[in-house]
């Protein structure tokens, strides 16, 4: 408490991640502005958005919205999140209308989901974002037929992929990549 230093260190950690997080906003722009007839009007009407937390599991993290589309009957969001001392990841969230609509093509994309190194999330709870094994099961470690019954039976769907902290140099181009493989998921 009598370093100054340590928390004015955080605060410029944590405005680079957000500067970051705002480049990898504009490139997802340009790949929504590219796929837009493909996807629901009312999920682009909706501008992005970087939240701020001081308090995901005790750490400080940002979560960029885009696109986003969080309403009380169904769920269409791709979030890309810093976790302070953890990771930054990429996630396709639906539910409602919105996993009816895309289940399928998700279903299709299998392969290359778990080519890519995706995790499928098991928990009952939407809104845990952690990568242990309670919450998200590698499509590795998922059968075809396994990874159709959780999709379909489950009342929400969550396909994320997480990027060490360490790769911080390539993060934009390696989160906009990931991003990019969520959303032709969806176009396809």
């Amino acid at each position: 408490m009598t370093n100054a230093n340590w928390i004015l260190t955080k605060n410029r950690i944590l405005h680079k991640a957000r500067y970051l997080l705002e480049g990898i906003q504009a490139e997802q722009q340009d790949m929504l502005d590219l796929y837009k007839q493909h996807l629901p009007v009312e999920v682009l009407k909706t501008s992005p958005k970087i939240s701020k937390g001081e308090n995901y599991k005790g750490l400080p993290y940002l979560i960029l919205d885009n696109p986003r589309c969080f309403d009380k009957e169904k769920i269409l969001a791709v979030r890309t999140m810093f976790w302070w001392g953890n990771f930054f990841s990429v996630t396709l969230h639906l539910s409602g209308s919105y996993k009816k609509m895309f289940e399928e093509k998700i279903i299709a994309s299998y392969k290359t989901l778990k080519e890519n190194n995706f995790s499928l999330c098991n928990h009952n709870k939407e809104w845990e974002h952690h990568f242990e094994k309670n919450n998200y099961i590698p499509l590795g470690k998922l059968r075809k037929a396994e990874f159709e019954n959780r999709v379909r039976k489950n009342s929400f769907v969550k396909l994320a992929k997480k990027m060490p902290l360490q790769n911080w140099t390539n993060a934009q181009s390696m989160l906009s990549g990931y991003f990019r493989q969520v959303i032709e998921i969806l176009v396809a």
